[in-house]
């Protein structure tokens, strides 16, 4: 980002099955997503690379999940980089049914 005049935001394109990343309206990342049931399951989760190193992982990372929260549905973080990201923000555990956190080594308390 280019400082705090950025307009940063994180919208789903459901036809590309993705969260994407949008600086200033580029596309700046995506996280990729399949539909598993009533669950989002993540796949995939890209930042480009002009863009690395800015925080722009973890606004995608919250922007999804604040977006499964608020549509109710749990998540499946398969993606390495959203699953280490849930795992050191224990606040967004709990998107991840307790029968299913053991599978991607989270708390199941």
């Amino acid at each position: 980002m280019n400082g705090p005049r950025s307009a940063l935001r994180v919208v789903d394109d459901p036809a590309a099955g993705r969260f994407e990343v949008l600086v200033d309206d580029e596309v700046a990342g995506c996280a990729e997503y399949r539909l598993e049931g009533e669950a989002l399951a993540f796949t995939h989760t890209v930042v480009e690379p002009r863009f690395e190193g800015q925080g722009i992982g973890s606004a995608l990372a919250r922007g999804a999940l604040d977006a499964a929260r608020e549509r109710g549905v749990a998540v499946l973080p398969y993606c390495p980089f959203l699953r280490t990201w849930v795992e050191s923000h224990p606040e967004y555990v709990d998107l991840v049914p307790a029968g299913r956190r053991s599978r991607f080594s989270l708390p199941t308390g």
